[in-house]
């Protein structure tokens, strides 16, 4: 059996409060309740029945469990945003007759009413108060005992807050220390590499420079070698050269003798003189003998051979003119 007493107010009574007592079985009001209303002298009891529970919520065209939670709400003082009203008749009551309790639920200045219940009044009404303060009583230390469970939860998980927060405390300057220790850690290793990683930059950096500086003179001996080969190719004069200017000049001093010593010319203007001219016509043909054979032992080189092909063919038609000349004398 569950039990709930509240306080009520009835609106034709504004100024007198009233005590009423629900009694049910089951988890809700479906099943059916029992009403105790009391002013604390006169006492009026009825009953609800389950059939006439579902009768009201039909007639208000709500849903079963939505009435049966409306109705819990009004007549056990849950906690609620909604305002419940209650109406009391006749007003005021007479503790020998019988009265009628209606109960409405207001919302938003609308007022629906849930239902009534037919209350008789009690022979003894002391007896119903009587239970009524026992339960109050009843209801009252157990509302201690359990406030008391509360207040000792309260301590312990207070207690408990406590600690943890003393432990959270310990455990937040652990971790600073250790943060502390592992950056100066940190710290120190960051500056080893960051010094090795320097030395290596350093050592790059002068490998490069010597590589570089290699190089750049490696580049300048070479240049320096090519440039003597090529003085050397270019600047100097080669032996087949040399046997080019040797030959020339010795094929212009040939002809320079046959230009000034002609047998042609000579036989021109020594005409006169027969005996003489031929005398020193032979002189003539046996002086160039010893430049060809100067040509003879040098061995000129291909690019001046048509220079020496030239001047032995000149000498070979002086000799066939000379030799004509000599005819004609003969025919002297």
């Amino acid at each position: 059996m569950t039990v709930s007493v509240r306080e009520i107010y009835v609106s034709s009574e504004p100024d007198s409060s009233y005590f009423l007592r629900l009694d049910w079985r089951g988890q809700d009001l479906g099943s059916g309740f029992q009403l105790l209303l009391t002013d604390g002298q006169d006492a009026w009891r009825g009953d609800v029945s389950e059939s006439v529970v579902c009768e009201e919520a039909e007639e208000l065209e709500m849903q079963t469990e939505r009435y049966i939670q409306d109705l819990q709400q009004a007549l056990t003082e849950t906690q609620s945003s909604v305002t419940y009203s209650f109406t009391l008749t006749p007003s005021p009551p007479d503790h020998s007759s019988t009265v009628t309790l209606a109960y409405e639920k207001v919302q938003k200045d609308i007022s629906l009413r849930l239902g009534s219940v037919l209350l008789k009044a009690i022979p003894e009404p002391a007896e119903a108060v009587r239970e009524l303060l026992i339960h109050s009583l009843q209801r009252g230390n157990t509302l201690e005992h359990h406030n008391q469970k509360l207040e000792d939860e309260n301590q312990r998980l207070r207690r408990e807050q406590q600690r943890i927060t003393a432990e959270l405390k310990r455990y937040a300057g652990g971790k600073e220390a250790l943060e502390a220790e592992l950056y100066s850690r940190f710290v120190l290793v960051l500056n080893e590499k960051k010094a090795k990683i320097r030395s290596l930059q350093e050592t790059v950096t002068h490998l490069q420079e010597t590589s570089s500086e290699g190089q750049k003179k490696g580049g300048s001996e070479k240049s320096e070698r090519t440039a003597g080969q090529e003085e050397d190719d270019y600047g100097g004069s080669t032996d087949e050269e040399s046997e080019e200017a040797h030959a020339t000049a010795a094929s212009t001093s040939s002809t320079q003798e046959r230009s000034t010593a002609s047998p042609l010319d000579d036989s021109l203007k020594d005409i006169t003189d027969v005996a003489p001219s031929r005398k020193r016509r032979f002189r003539n043909l046996e002086a160039p003998n010893p430049s060809s054979s100067q040509r003879k032992r040098a061995d000129p080189p291909a690019g001046s051979s048509k220079q020496q092909q030239t001047p032995p063919q000149r000498s070979t038609d002086a000799a066939a003119a000379i030799s004509a000349e000599e005819d004609l004398f003969d025919d002297f």
